[in-house]
């Protein structure tokens, strides 16, 4: 008794459908891809804009130098 092979769903779609599904893949992927690097970007952008706001008092906290040795 032989087995009958059950048609795979790759087989019975035609190759318009795959590569417009193929297609509309690599589309999304590529949209994600975008939205990552905008993340990102907005990220290092907002580390920017509050280093740049940062109060002086924040920046000598921050600062790895003992200012102790400098004052008189």
């Amino acid at each position: 008794m032989k087995k009958e092979k059950k048609p795979e769903l790759k087989e019975a779609m035609n190759d318009e459908l795959k590569s417009k599904l193929f297609e509309m893949k690599n589309q999304l992927k590529s949209e994600e891809e975008e939205k990552a690097q905008k993340r990102k970007e907005e990220t290092i952008m907002r580390k920017k804009e509050a280093e740049q706001n940062k109060s002086f008092e924040e920046l000598l906290n921050e600062s790895d130098l003992n200012w102790k040795q400098y004052k008189s």
